[in-house]
């Protein structure tokens, strides 16, 4: 009889045999996803948007897309047309549904109020969505409004992982608003809770149970208990407002479904409601900020299957608008050029110096000499060679704007984001300066205020402008040719110290006196805006 251990051999050496003749099994293919698309006076959104779901990093032949349209003051039948019929070889399957009329409710008062019978055909418009998802056996079905971003391509991936029934990426506004709630009335409607703040801020991570999610969220089609979920017509039970989001809660409550909240990474951007009152164009305006926040770290673009001609682009009244840029920075100067034509504004990209690349002769042959007293007031270090070179960015400006003799300009450094309708309130401010005929030099968009003691003066005249204190940052400013003929004519170089210290000294109100007194006269006619409208982009989140 053969030993133990050549029988364990023999067997091993068979077995091994027999998997050389069959090879491993293949892998799963990925789960069949509908995406739900609805659109109402959208033209100004689905470019981004439709860039958006073409960039979803997930096998396209495992999409399908159903898309619906109504009641369109604007061009969004056409564009989507456009789109699904550019798009339709790529993806599984597409279904189409618009409305060409009527172009509005005989009950609204405007395209942003919401009569019943708004909400009436809304729902029955998701509830056909979901139908035709079960009806062509979807996995999974993705609901995404139509002016939702969803910058991170791997979003489906990410959520299908959570292993969840109902679940949504939590999605990032300007504000505290999101796609969920934490809290709800018996009526169903929103209710303020201390949990909502530490998840919208990532000050906890994770995937959570919620009573509400809306706007964007990915719904399990394989779990028995979606069966029951429904958006129309409204559960039997159900009494209270009739809305597509408090319906389909309450449904989701009654089928013992949970409803998820995901923050474990960063999925998108949606805009804030406007109110009922409000236009297309301010939905435009919204919109157009939505894009520029998300483009501070995300490079999105409009789908390229869509003609979206260019945005007419101007300076909003100035000679010129300048962007200082680092030649190195080209992701600075990528991302800014790309916000700026979303704001409709014309640039001129001015090369910053580059500090780091200064030496000393180049310093002694400038006729820098620093500051002998400066310290810096937090660090106490002396000036470093950034700040020399951001001091020359700016100080070349100046030189442009009186050798060229412009008589106004908006200056811009490449690190800013901008606050919501950043174009039309500098537009009003700029006219309200000129028509209360000011004398100015300076004004302040964005900045640090280091003066918090005592409120800065309002101007008369001029709504949202006031008498600038001791300020920090060189973020933005507008500047007139006469503003920058008193800071030249400073000749800064021989007693230099950081631009954003230099500044408040010219209009005379840095708290040290030992540095002001380096410089006479001190009379620059210095304002900011109040809101402030640029801030830095490292503060964004």
């Amino acid at each position: 009889m053969p030993p133990v251990g050549a029988l364990r051999l023999a067997v091993l050496s068979s077995l091994l045999s027999v998997s050389l003749l069959f090879p491993e099994e293949s892998p799963l293919l990925k789960p069949k996803v509908l995406i739900a698309i609805l659109a109402r006076n959208a033209a100004h959104s689905l470019p981004h948007y439709l860039g958006c779901i073409e960039r979803l990093d997930y096998p396209k032949e495992r999409i399908a897309i159903w898309a619906a349209t109504d009641h369109n003051m604007d061009n969004t039948t056409a564009m989507l047309r456009e789109w699904l019929k550019a798009a339709q070889s790529r993806y599984h399957y597409v279904e189409w549904r618009p409305m060409e009329e009527p172009r509005s409710y005989t009950d609204e008062w405007g395209p942003k109020h919401w009569p019943p019978s708004r909400f009436n055909h809304l729902m029955k418009l998701r509830q056909a969505a979901l139908k035709a998802a079960r009806e062509r056996w979807a996995d999974y079905i993705l609901f995404a409004d139509s002016d939702n971003l969803l910058t991170n391509p791997r979003v489906l991936d990410l959520m299908m992982a959570e292993n969840l029934t109902l679940v949504a990426p939590m999605l990032e506004s300007r504000s505290l608003y999101s796609n969920f709630w934490c809290g709800i009335t018996p009526q169903g409607y929103y209710k303020r809770t201390p949990d909502y703040q530490p998840i919208r801020e990532w000050k906890r991570l994770g995937c959570f149970a919620v009573p509400m999610v809306h706007s964007t969220f990915l719904l399990d089609l394989r779990r028995s208990s979606s069966i029951s979920l429904t958006f129309y017509p409204p559960h039997p039970d159900y009494s209270w407002a009739f809305d597509d989001i408090m319906v389909f809660a309450f449904s989701a409550r009654q089928a013992d479904v949970q409803m998820h909240v995901c923050n474990r990474e960063h999925y998108g951007f949606l805009p804030i409601p406007l109110k009922a009152h409000q236009s297309v164009e301010d939905e435009e305006e919204s919109f157009t900020h939505t894009v520029t926040e998300a483009l501070i770290d995300h490079s999105i673009k409009p789908s390229d299957l869509l003609f979206v001609p260019p945005k007419l682009q101007d300076t909003m009244g100035f000679n010129e608008i300048f962007l200082i840029n680092l030649k190195r920075r080209t992701d600075r100067r990528e991302r800014m050029l790309n916000t700026l034509e979303a704001l409709g504004l014309e640039v001129t990209v001015t090369e910053a110096v580059d500090g780091k690349a200064l030496n000393s002769s180049q310093l002694k042959a400038l006729g820098i000499e620093m500051m002998p007293d400066y310290k810096d007031p937090y660090s106490g270090r002396v000036l470093t060679r950034g700040e020399i070179g951001c001091f020359l960015s700016h100080h070349a400006t100046w030189i442009e704007v009186v050798e060229r003799r412009l008589q106004r300009v908006l200056v811009l450094e490449d690190d800013v984001r901008f606050e919501p309708r950043f174009k039309r309130r500098m537009q009003t401010i700029m006219e309200d300066v000129e028509k209360a005929q000011l004398d100015w030099d300076l004004i302040y968009v964005g900045r640090k205020r280091m003066q918090v003691a005592q409120p800065e003066v309002s101007v008369e005249g001029v709504d949202n402008l006031v008498e600038a204190d001791y300020s920090y940052w060189t973020l933005g400013y507008a500047l007139s040719l006469q503003g920058a003929r008193k800071l030249l004519s400073a000749q800064p170089f021989d007693k230099m110290l950081p631009v954003d210290e230099f500044l408040p000294i010219m209009f005379n109100k840095h708290p040290n006196t030992a540095y002001m007194s380096h410089f006479e006269p001190r009379d620059l006619r210095a304002f900011s805006v109040e809101p402030l409208l640029v801030y830095p982009d490292t503060l964004h989140g």
